[in-house]
């Protein structure tokens, strides 16, 4: 066996656990468990590491990872029935964690977390901030009498709304098939950028990440922002709402993996151990967490574009 030592200069990331469902107004409720169900998947990626290295089989290397890879900070106080405080409690956290020279990792919850993560990435960070959000769903709903402002339909559309967030430093990626007009609608009057599921399965993951990177060039930060529906059902069964025609497991962690080197933040919603079968989705929420923090370099400098 050949292979090559790296020292990949990874600052390491922190685990924040955000066990909050309150704004799943549509779909399953259930990942408030989440962040047990993937806390204990990741615990056994983490046995591998032996003398601070870790052997990644795809491109036959021992990455030198060091002995605080993935520190676990624990579950965030979250109140069910205050949407705010909990919001503040999550933006507080991830700003702290990047203050630290961290890569926050935050394990939700509900999609609506996308908006509080984003806006602690916001306040700790200089220059313009860019958002990749992989979803089955477009998240840009501005309020209606269902689901209100802040429910998991509007978190990207709350993120927009930051002042240092540009629509032309935004891109998703794996929406697909049908969703409200008035997103439609929103998203072309703003020329806000996607690569749906089919364009992306058709492309494959380098060139699909290539795309992405070249879009949101022009930011200085990134949050990568990970709706576990955004992978097909049949690889991801444990999450808040089934769509099909996603892509694959392996997809999307190869899309992570190239992706985190030029993200600061992250965040993994919507896996619900409730509808998991044999904690399927939960243990593939944890190698795309573990995946981030192992492919990620220096999370706060200024990003290159790839190639």
């Amino acid at each position: 066996m050949s292979h090559t030592d790296t020292d990949s200069t990874l600052r390491g990331s922190d685990l924040l656990g955000a066990p909050f469902d309150s704004e799943s107004t549509l779909g399953w409720p259930g990942s408030r468990y989440a962040p047990q169900k993937v806390r204990e998947a990741i615990r056994w990626i983490n046995m591998r590491i032996q003398d601070g290295q870790i052997y990644q089989l795809e491109d036959d290397t021992i990455h030198t990872v060091g002995n605080d890879l993935l520190r676990d900070l624990g579950d965030l106080s979250v109140l069910p029935k205050d949407t705010e405080a909990t919001f503040r409690t999550i933006s507080d956290a991830v700003g702290a964690s990047l203050q630290r020279g961290r890569s926050p990792i935050v394990i939700g919850g509900d999609d609506s977390l996308l908006f509080p993560v984003a806006r602690g990435v916001h306040d700790a960070l200089p220059g313009r901030i860019g958002i990749i959000h992989f979803d089955a769903h477009l998240d840009l709903m501005d309020e209606s009498a269902k689901q209100g402002r802040y429910s998991q339909s509007s978190g990207m559309r709350r993120s927009l709304e930051m002042a240092r967030v540009d629509y032309a430093d935004c891109i998703q990626l794996c929406e697909r098939h049908f969703n409200f007009p008035a997103s439609g609608r929103f998203k072309h009057e703003h020329g806000l950028a996607h690569i749906s599921a089919r364009e992306a399965i058709r492309l494959g993951a380098a060139a699909t990440v290539q795309r992405a990177l070249e879009h949101v060039a022009g930011a200085d930060h990134l949050f990568l922002s990970f709706d576990i529906d955004a992978i097909d059902p049949a690889h991801a069964p444990g999450c808040g709402a089934h769509e099909p025609g996603g892509i694959s497991s392996d997809q999307a962690l190869e899309m992570v993996e190239l992706l985190a080197p030029h993200c600061a933040a992250m965040a993994i919603t919507e896996v619900n151990p409730m509808l998991d079968v044999r904690d399927t989705t939960a243990t593939l929420a944890a190698y795309l967490a573990f995946t981030f923090a192992v492919a990620g370099r220096n999370p706060v400098r200024r990003r290159a574009v790839a190639g």
